[in-house]
């Protein structure tokens, strides 16, 4: 769901593009916008959402970890994001709106600048791996989405509306044990657990003034929230402990933890603050050691270690042929 207007990058081998950190990069789909691929825990398939003819919106699809055998495991109908395995390697979480009817919701009015539409007829849907529809894992009024799954101990993270404010919450497989996990006003999303299922890190949007709460109240009464000025956080599962590890007042999201739960690799516009630029980064958990991972100029973010830590998959815009393509890539990954 989380789509920048992107530049073009110049069409160059991709061995010219690899870094300190990442090597024999590989792109694993071609047109359309492809983004937020996740491992299966066998570390064989990722499930990854994109726009591709004939969707006119994002829908859920599988292929394995070499790109072959794309295919479709969402509805077709409606808008979906943020898919993720589940620890027995048979079924996906993923959010969607299609009950709400088969169109795309209609995007936000970008007059207002560029926004995110959270809109209130997202569920989190429990599904098979072939895509048939298990269970309905949320039933609330307003949005549902962004859920991630903790392998280890089966745990799911996710964002909501269900206390009037966009929170983190967390609950188990089958729905059951919901309980709130952040309660500070203003946007709490996209987290995803450690591998060990003892940290979580997320993006926030926590307003500190008069004019910028207003707005964001203002924009959620609309189903809306504005994502150019997101922190990250890092805490306790419970989300207690919590600690602020970047302080730029720039867009930084999509965080992910090394394997060893020590660092957090992540996409943001630093460099050009404000910008629809975004590199990847790497950071300590305490906030220190900020090192710049890639420099491809253009659009690079969701990265997420495979179950073994030795390849990142990501999204980029990195040799695409149209403005707003994007494609899914794959690296080894260097210390």
């Amino acid at each position: 769901m989380r789509h920048f207007a992107l530049a073009v990058t110049l069409l160059l081998p991709l061995a010219a593009q690899d870094s300190k950190n990442l090597t024999n990069i590989k792109q694993l789909t071609n047109g359309g916008q492809n983004a937020e691929a996740y491992w299966s825990p066998d570390g064989r398939r990722l499930v990854f959402q994109t726009t591709r003819e004939p969707y006119q919106c994002d829908q859920i699809f599988v292929m394995n970890a070499d790109g072959s055998g794309q295919k479709l495991v969402s509805t077709g109908k409606g808008r979906t994001t943020c898919a993720y395995f589940l620890k027995d390697n048979k079924h996906i979480v993923y959010g969607s709106t299609h009950e709400a009817g088969d169109a795309c919701p209609p995007p936000p009015d970008r007059s207002k600048g560029y926004l995110w539409g959270v809109f209130p007829s997202y569920e989190i849907f429990l599904a098979t791996d072939e895509g048939k529809i298990v269970r309905k894992l949320t039933n609330m009024p307003g949005y549902d989405a962004e859920a991630t799954v903790n392998f280890k101990t089966g745990n799911i993270i996710y964002t909501s509306l269900e206390s009037g404010d966009l929170d983190l919450w967390s609950m188990k497989a089958d729905g059951s044990r919901k309980k709130q996990l952040t309660n500070s006003r203003g946007y709490d999303g996209g987290a995803v657990f450690s591998k060990d299922g003892k940290q979580i890190v997320w993006r926030a949007n926590h307003p500190q003034t008069p004019e910028t709460m207003a707005r964001y109240n203002e924009l959620l009464k609309e189903n809306l929230t504005a994502p150019m000025k997101m922190e990250l956080f890092v805490s306790g599962p419970d989300g207690k402990n919590r600690k602020q590890i970047t302080n730029n007042n720039c867009a930084n999201f999509a965080p992910t933890f090394t394997p060893d739960g020590k660092r957090i690799v992540f996409s943001s516009n630093m460099h050009k603050c404000d910008g629809r630029d975004f590199e990847l980064y790497i950071v300590n958990a305490d906030g220190a050691g900020l090192k710049q991972i890639t420099n491809f100029a253009g659009f690079t973010s969701f990265p997420e270690f495979s179950p073994d830590g030795k390849k990142v998959v990501f999204s980029s815009s990195l040799n695409t042929k149209s403005r707003f393509e994007f494609n899914i890539f794959v690296a080894d990954w260097l210390e």
